[in-house]
């Protein structure tokens, strides 16, 4: 059995639990979580 991690679902994962354990976190997460799908979106990258 293999397992395959597309990447932006653990991103997310990871993010979440962040803001859990660290709310002050939450600005900075969400503003490198737009960038990141911006710059997919702008270059047609798959993660």
């Amino acid at each position: 059995m293999t397992i395959h991690l597309q990447l932006m679902p653990l991103i997310s994962l990871i993010a979440g639990i962040l803001i859990l354990l660290m709310p002050k976190l939450l600005n900075y997460i969400v503003a490198i979580y737009l960038i990141v799908i911006g710059l997919v979106g702008i270059f047609n990258l798959s993660l």
